[in-house]
């Protein structure tokens, strides 16, 4: 079998594993993850945030996002392009959002940001204790995280994402750290 052809059967695994997750243990963890995460950003003193805008059952950092724009950190936020390309644009409020392809959404004014990022949170599928993970098969993150090595790399994820090797390819870019409550 193909590294491809493993990374789409573990897609697959995922994707479903993750949408039978306990609606009510999503969200207690979903919360976990908001409150580390900004305590973690804060000790970083990070001025420039990078992350994604949840999606189906992603993990809900919304609250974070909105904490983060009340304390005057810039976060920023991806619209995605032609692959396997983003644009970043700054989030200012999620009053402001309009939908995008492959479900995501961004926000509607095209602020965009082309400075460094001090911290970027980076959603996934799977991961491993090398700190590899599998995203949704674009190239996106990694085309993004190759380009930005200066930032801290900061992977959120389920317990049961964690797999003992993530499928890699050349391109793949592994993270600083791994962010899941043991």
């Amino acid at each position: 079998m193909t590294i491809i052809e493993q990374k789409k059967l573990l897609r697959n695994f995922m994707l479903k594993k993750r949408l039978n997750f306990d609606p009510s243990e999503k969200r207690k963890y979903d919360e976990w993850i908001c409150t580390s995460l900004e305590e973690i950003i804060l000790e970083k003193n990070a001025k420039t945030v990078h992350a994604y805008i949840p999606m189906g059952a992603e993990i809900n950092i919304k609250p974070l996002l909105e904490r983060l724009i009340e304390r005057g950190i810039t976060v920023v936020t991806p619209k995605t392009l032609s692959k396997p390309e983003m644009q970043n644009r700054v989030l200012t409020s999620f009053d402001d959002l309009e939908k995008g392809v492959f479900g995501t959404s961004h926000p509607a004014t095209p602020i965009e940001y082309k400075g460094k990022f001090d911290f970027i949170i980076v959603p996934g599928l799977a991961y491993d204790a090398n700190n590899y993970r599998l995203g949704y098969g674009g190239g996106y993150y990694d085309t993004f995280l190759s380009k930005h090595p200066e930032a801290f790399k900061e992977g959120i994820f389920y317990p049961f994402q964690w797999v003992q090797e993530v499928p890699t390819e050349e391109h793949d870019v592994p993270l600083n750290e791994i962010l899941v409550k043991p």
